[in-house]
């Protein structure tokens, strides 16, 4: 339910759109300027991306940001990927032993707490006030400093080798894609994120979450007459 009074509100993301571009769409939807979000999702990502609207409401995206993030991850082992998802170019690594769910579930316990990580090369990360991504895509040596990330929980949920499935629940700035890259090293078999849904940040969860189709008629129905601001300034 959209509450008038916060208008913060959990929307289902499909992948292949960036976050932004969702954020645009409800721009042209309700016809103000003033929207944000809680956190953004890869376009290779799907799930719940929170959005606020109006002056009132971004302000306390940041809150909403800081909160613990649930993911349903699937990893593919065997191949490096430039991007550390399945948007990069791979690379074939050789396997001399398949990991055993053991071996895996032990590597796993490894990732969960306070840990030191390093983000993607192509992310978002600032180095020198420029997206480490648009200096990566120029061929630019990408150099990242690790940061300290919280990964509360992991439960495996399938693993059939080249495939592993997880649940996790982790703090603000952690990556998934990271995750992947860096458990495929400790296994040396390399690997990559293949697949990525959220389905709750904080108290915001999968169910109930909009569309925007589903929220495009909502709002048309029961916000019609309301107030918007024609000069742009919320």
């Amino acid at each position: 339910m959209i509450k008038k009074k916060n208008f913060i509100f959990p929307l289902y993301k499909e992948k292949g759109m960036t976050s932004n571009q969702v954020l645009e769409i409800i721009r042209k939807i309700t016809g103000i300027r003033k929207v944000g979000h809680a956190g953004t999702l890869d376009p290779l990502a799907r799930g719940v991306l929170v959005v606020g609207i109006k002056r009132e409401a971004t302000r306390e995206l940041d809150k909403i940001r800081k909160q613990e993030k649930e993911y349903i991850a699937e990893i593919k082992f065997g191949f490096e990927s430039e991007t550390d998802d399945e948007e990069g170019k791979k690379k074939k690594i050789e396997i001399k032993e398949v990991p055993s769910l053991e071996k895996i579930k032990k590597a796993l316990f490894d990732f969960k707490g306070r840990i030191w990580q390093v983000p993607p090369k192509y992310s978002a990360v600032k180095i020198k006030g420029k997206e480490a991504y648009k200096l990566a895509r120029k061929g630019i040596d990408v150099q990242i400093k690790p940061r300290k990330v919280l990964l509360k929980s992991i439960e495996i949920i399938k693993y059939r080798f080249p495939y592993l499935k997880i649940r996790i629940v982790c703090g603000t700035g952690f990556y998934v894609r990271a995750l992947a890259r860096d458990l495929g090293k400790k296994l040396g078999t390399g690997a990559y994120l293949k697949d990525l849904e959220r389905i709750r940040v904080g108290d915001f969860k999968k169910k109930g979450a909009w569309k925007l189709k589903d929220f495009k008629r909502y709002y048309i129905v029961n916000f019609s007459n309301y107030e918007k601001d024609k000069k742009n300034s919320f």
